[in-house]
């Protein structure tokens, strides 16, 4: 039995730490939110965020991150991206020297392009720094319901103990060295999933979504290769897997949020409609930051910034994107003539 933290107390964290109970471990939940610890405590349920998962009698709830962090065999940071350095930064002082920490969260910084186990290696040295991620909602993990993800670090011992404290029947992790990948598949997904949702949001088809998803995955493709990711990685869990659920899903707040801006919602609209955080808004930015900076053409994500950050009309973009040059699929095939 290991003793456990989880950083962050919405869905996601909610359902990592029933997952980590079930398998023995000592669990303790942290959040920044008094009234949340105390919902917790008094109902053992997150009632806003996941419903109906009923969470055991001796799980522990606290405000104080000192206590949470101090003496914990893993911590397992699952504060939204947006909040990851400021997070990390305040836990620094409390953790010990070669702590592992499991980044669970997606985005990528907007002012520094850096992912997740990045910036928290900048504020915390001293920690072994990994990630967790695929196709994986906290609605179903909450739940019971079979699921597969992957555990990424840079040295395999990490990514194996990981492996060890999650893994169980309904719960499947697989391990992986290309944390990069990893974590630009689980970033770059939630952007194309908002592309996906405001074609679903504009009454448009099957034929649609499926152009949306595969060219959003070639995208996806070029730039992390680029950056020197691995494509398998991209063409596995954490890439493809990630974004066929997040742009399929009922589930999804990103495609929730793409839909609601398909039906002439702002983006500031939907985000409130959706009530938690939409990290492919988060992302965008970046996205196309890094696009421009290793000279890739990413020609969706483009337009999901314009109709995000321009108040471009989803429509059109999707119009722009129809009309632009006609290529080949793949540049690298060719006729022998």
């Amino acid at each position: 039995m290991a003793d456990v933290a989880i950083i962050g107390a919405g869905s996601w964290g909610i359902a990592l730490a029933k997952v980590l109970h079930t398998n023995g471990n000592k669990v303790t939940v942290w959040s920044i939110v008094e009234d949340e610890i105390t919902m917790l405590k008094e109902k053992h349920e997150h009632v806003q965020k996941l419903p109906g998962v009923k969470l055991p009698e001796d799980m522990e709830f606290t405000t104080d991150l000192e206590s949470a962090v101090s003496g914990k065999a893993y911590l397992i940071l699952a504060v939204p991206s947006v909040f990851t350095r400021s997070t990390a930064k305040s836990m620094a002082p409390f953790v010990k020297e070669g702590q592992i920490i499991v980044c669970v969260a997606k985005g990528i910084e907007e002012e520094t392009l850096m992912p997740l186990t990045d910036i928290v290696e900048q504020e915390i040295p001293q920690a072994e720094v990994a990630v967790m991620c695929g196709p994986s909602h906290a609605e179903e993990v909450g739940i019971g319901l079979p699921t597969t993800v992957v555990a990424g670090a840079k040295k395999r011992a990490v990514a194996e103990e990981i492996q060890d404290i999650f893994m169980n029947n309904v719960f499947r992790v697989y391990t992986s060295p290309d944390v990069l990948g990893m974590e630009l598949g689980g970033s770059l997904k939630n952007v194309i999933a908002l592309a996906a949702g405001m074609a679903d949001g504009l009454g448009y088809g099957d034929n649609t979504k499926a152009a949306l998803i595969t060219r959003g995955m070639f995208e996806m493709n070029k730039l992390a290769v680029t950056m020197g990711a691995k494509q398998e990685t991209l063409n596995g869990l954490t890439g493809i897997g990630d974004l066929i659920v997040t742009c399929e899903s009922k589930h999804s707040r990103n495609r929730k949020a793409g839909m609601l801006i398909g039906q002439g919602y702002t983006m500031q609209q939907a985000m409130d409609e959706v009530k938690m955080v939409v990290e492919g808004v988060y992302s965008a930015k970046a996205a196309i930051a890094l696009a421009k900076k290793y000279g890739v053409d990413m020609p969706i994500i483009e337009e999901v910034n314009k109709v995000l950050f321009e108040d471009k009309p989803a429509k059109e973009a999707v119009n722009d994107l129809m009309l632009r040059d006609k290529k080949m699929e793949h540049g690298n095939l060719g006729w022998e003539d």
